[in-house]
């Protein structure tokens, strides 16, 4: 058990760190060890390499992570982001948002420096393999968004939202429905069926891969009451539209504005120039109503199929008509398979969707759920999986 519980904890190590695991690479690196042996140190490692890395930069940073991890040896880990870094003397890359909030909303953000727990002297109280590298995140991701003041806490948290999508769309590729026809048994719907019958496994249930994912349609509020969560949402959605295969992402405050091309543009200098040209009206007002309407007309049809969940992430503030948020969603609905509303207010204590637009709205939306942490944004993904 003790052995379960360790690779258990350097899998989650490695997914803090921006690897994209999950419970069966958990199962494969346990039979990796088993195999190989852990006497050899030297051999295990580079077996555990070879299974968890798909990648030439998690092949890269392997190494770092799992002296921090099982041999608690802390080596300075690489900045949260790249796009945040800067050097000593030089002046810092801008991101996104610098073009887009003002000076004293962006004065002062740096990325902060990770480091493993052993630098700070904490492997004496036995959190040795522990990094404060998952630690901050830990916090960062639980952390209400509108709380974030410092500016290295913002551009962490900022890289952890871009990397938790793009974890999304790594184990939502991945999941499985029953199929009569399926090239895998699902053991826990086998044991289950079996209790009828003295625990003997008479039923066989299978499972297969979907083969059209869903489609996803962002819609993010960028108007002036939702300014202290706005920064982390586009980050969120640029993960997504980043990595998904079918994705589109809009921004609207007093209009709507298509901003998927910018969000996949891999270059940081032209991503911020495109979404300069588009920031007008950022921060300002709120017209959802209008801006679902000019969502219908322009870009509905193109857009949206069977197979497509629209996610609207806003507070629910309009200035618009609460009639014409009701007449736009019953449109939106004739042509998306659901409709998933994320409202960051709703974990506010003593909060009740009472906003005209938010109230008319509820009985249109198949899940009203909130959105104010970023553990919160990333437990989307079980959502989603369930429609």
């Amino acid at each position: 058990m003790a052995t379960v519980a360790r690779m258990a904890g350097f899998i989650r190590h490695l997914r803090l760190n921006g690897f994209p695991l999950g419970p069966r690479e958990t199962e494969t690196g346990l039979t990796v060890l088993e195999t190989v042996g852990a006497i050899d140190p030297g051999t295990a490692r580079l077996a555990l390499r070879t299974t968890l890395c798909g990648r030439r930069e998690e092949w890269d940073r392997f190494d770092t992570l799992f002296e921090a991890y099982w041999h608690a040896r802390g080596r300075e880990r690489a900045r949260v982001s790249d796009r945040h870094a800067s050097v000593a003397g030089s002046p810092a890359v801008e991101t996104l948002w610098d073009h887009v909030l003002s000076a004293d909303d962006r004065a002062g953000r740096a990325a902060p420096e990770v480091r493993s727990a052993s630098e700070d002297g904490d492997d004496a109280a036995g959190q040795g393999h522990q990094s404060l590298v998952a630690t901050a995140q830990e916090n960062l991701a639980s952390t209400d968004l509108r709380r974030l003041v410092d500016p290295r806490e913002i551009a962490a948290a900022e890289a952890l939202a871009l990397r938790l999508a793009r974890s999304m769309r790594f184990h939502l590729s991945r999941r499985r429905r029953p199929d009569a026809r399926g090239d895998r048994l699902d053991l826990r719907r086998i044991i289950r069926r079996s209790l009828a019958h003295g625990g003997e496994p008479l039923d066989l249930v299978r499972r297969r891969r979907p083969h059209r994912p869903v489609r996803l349609v962002l819609l993010l509020d960028v108007s002036g009451s939702m300014k202290l969560y706005s920064r982390f949402f586009l980050q969120f959605a640029k993960g997504l539209v980043g990595a998904w295969a079918e994705a589109e992402a809009f921004v609207f405050h007093t209009r709507l504005v298509k901003v998927s091309d910018a969000m996949r543009e891999r270059d940081p200098i032209r991503a911020m120039d495109r979404l300069s040209l588009m920031a007008q009206g950022f921060g300002g007002g709120t017209r959802i109503g209008a801006s679902l309407r000019a969502f219908n007309e322009r870009h509905a049809a193109s857009t949206l199929n069977s197979r497509s969940v629209v996610i609207i992430l806003s507070d629910g503030y309009d200035t618009d008509e609460p009639e014409t948020v009701v007449a736009e969603l019953a449109r939106l609905r004739k042509r998306a398979r659901r409709i998933v509303w994320l409202n960051p207010l709703i974990s506010w204590r003593g909060y009740e969707p009472v906003a005209r637009a938010m109230a008319a709205a509820m009985p249109l939306i198949d899940v009203f759920a909130p959105a104010s942490t970023l553990n919160e944004l990333a437990a989307v993904e079980g959502r989603l999986a369930k429609l």
